[in-house]
């Protein structure tokens, strides 16, 4: 029997449903025997106080990315690449939908020319003239609509630009001012216009991976052409190298057709790796194949050492967490590419050392050119005017050396230019690299990234051994990195803006 005087330690069973496991009472049922019963109210003195709201500390998106303090050295590098992207201002507007459709046409023209595959279509000789015109007449009202000024001012089309001027201004001045007006009128007026186009028309990827599948489009068609000319033993120069006939653009020489194969190669490679799609491997790396076969089937030298340095940096990069094994099995694919090339190959390759090898006596003669044009550069460190140095090689032969060919007639401000032109990008696309490795984020951007590096480092080995300065090549290859970067930028801003934005509001119960 119970006493009067209630314990507030005894407890009673309330009369509302609810059994815990086993069919006991459910603890969350019982009260103390001498409090009020749910159903009474409280008088309103006995209300409970408010709940206090504790003030948490802030923390900053800088603390959450990388909450362990880093050292001097690697704050340093993250800043430095952090004012990298500084530079770029870019804009998230929609336009030029109008400008692409004439890029991509006149790049058709460009790169195919298909009026010197097909005969029948001679008539479209000049049509590349008229899809220039006509692009620039949309461009220009377009961008001064979208963003108010006729370009973005990136490194490289400040570079670009410098490298103009000191062109056009070289011309009264120059050895031969005929021949300059005529090589900076001819090619390269028409690239600089294209590459303007391209760094402001290519902002979105789907545009950006368009113009890149053509640059794939003519390697593909390149490729298999060579290796039948090959296997059918149809050779054009020097009596064992292929060469492509057919055109007389920049890929007739078979040098300057190494040099584009090189370029593109290590871009498949990286979206090889990038794709998810099955299929889309297949056709990435089936294409990369080709390449490197039709690469070595020109028996070009720069060809070779391009894709030999370009093939150490992507194995250096994309084989981080595995340096030695990647390295170690790229000196073996090289190797293998070595061992099955023609038999020949490999004494091609030993004349780059031995000059004396060579049957045709071309790296004698590129040799000569080279001291030649370092000459030329230290008497007139201002420049002759562009197309002048032919004037004082051997035979009345450039230098096919794109870096002397540039300071020899550009000077050495041409020459600092045309060295920004290509090291800002490679630069800004390290960065780019190195801060989705940080954050863990290996995607689509991180190994288009590398593939662009590697595109750049080929270029700037093999166009050791071109005249190729003033040419097509490297505008295109910039403008795609120069687009991936406007891309990059505004994909991720996206993510983050989307990130950021709280999914649900927290407010205290009182409140509801």
């Amino acid at each position: 029997m119970r006493s009067d005087k209630s314990n507030p330690y005894e407890y009673e069973t309330l009369r509302t449903p609810g059994k815990a496991a086993g069919g006991s009472e459910d603890l969350s049922t019982l009260r103390p025997m001498n409090s009020p019963r749910p159903d009474k109210p409280k008088p309103e003195e006995q209300k409970a106080p408010p709940p206090v709201l504790l003030e948490l500390p802030t923390i900053t998106p800088e603390e959450i990315a990388d909450p362990e303090p880093i050292s001097p050295k690697k704050a340093k590098k993250k800043q430095k690449d952090l004012n990298l992207f500084k530079s770029d201002h870019w804009l998230a507007r929609n336009g030029h939908f109008a400008t692409y459709i004439g890029l991509f046409l006149f790049s058709i023209m460009v790169l195919f020319r298909p009026y010197e595959i097909v005969p029948g279509l001679g008539f479209l000789a000049s049509a590349a003239i008229y899809f220039a015109v006509a692009t620039m007449a949309v461009f220009i009202p377009s961008q001064l609509v979208t963003e108010g000024n006729l370009t973005t001012l990136s490194t490289e089309v400040k570079a670009v630009f410098a490298m103009t001027l000191i062109a056009f201004a070289l011309i009264p001045i120059s050895r031969d001012p005929v021949l300059a007006w005529n090589v900076f009128n001819d090619t390269y007026i028409k690239a600089i216009m294209m590459f303007i186009v391209m760094v402001n028309v290519l902002r979105t990827r789907r545009r950006l991976m368009g113009l890149m599948w053509l640059s794939f489009g003519i390697g593909i068609y390149l490729s298999i052409d060579t290796i039948r000319l090959y296997l059918a033993g149809d050779f054009a120069y020097e009596g064992y190298r292929v060469g492509i006939t057919d055109t007389q653009g920049m890929f007739g020489n078979p040098n300057e057709m190494a040099l584009h194969l090189v370029m593109m190669t290590p871009i498949l490679i990286s979206l090889c790796i990038a794709s998810k799609k099955l299929i889309m491997k297949a056709v990435y790396l089936g294409a990369a194949v080709i390449f490197v076969t039709a690469n070595v089937l020109t028996f070009s030298r720069g060809g070779f050492l391009g894709l030999l340095i370009s093939s150490l940096v992507l194995a250096w990069k994309l084989g981080r967490r595995n340096r030695l094994n990647v390295s170690l099995a790229s000196l073996a694919i090289a190797g293998f590419v070595i061992i099955a090339a023609p038999g020949n190959y490999g004494l091609r390759l030993l004349s780059i050392v031995f000059p004396s090898l060579d049957p045709v006596g071309s790296a004698d003669a590129r040799r000569e050119g080279l001291i030649t044009s370092l000459i030329v550069t230290a008497r007139n460190p201002w420049g002759i005017g562009m197309g002048n140095s032919a004037m004082f090689g051997a035979h009345n032969l450039q230098t096919h050396n794109a870096y002397t060919q540039v300071s020899s007639e550009l000077g050495l401000m041409g020459l600092a230019a045309y060295l920004v032109l290509m090291i800002s990008p490679f630069r800004k696309l390290g960065a780019i690299e190195r801060e989705l490795f940080e954050k863990n984020q290996i995607d689509w951007f991180y190994y288009v990234s590398i593939g662009l590096q590697g595109g750049i480092i080929a270029y700037m080995v093999s166009s050791f051994f071109a005249s190729v300065a003033y040419n097509w090549f490297v505008y295109y290859l910039i403008a795609y990195a120069v687009a991936f970067r406007r891309v990059y930028g505004i994909e991720k801003n996206k993510e983050e803006e989307v990130a950021s934005e709280p999914s649900m509001t927290l407010q205290p119960a009182a409140s509801r």
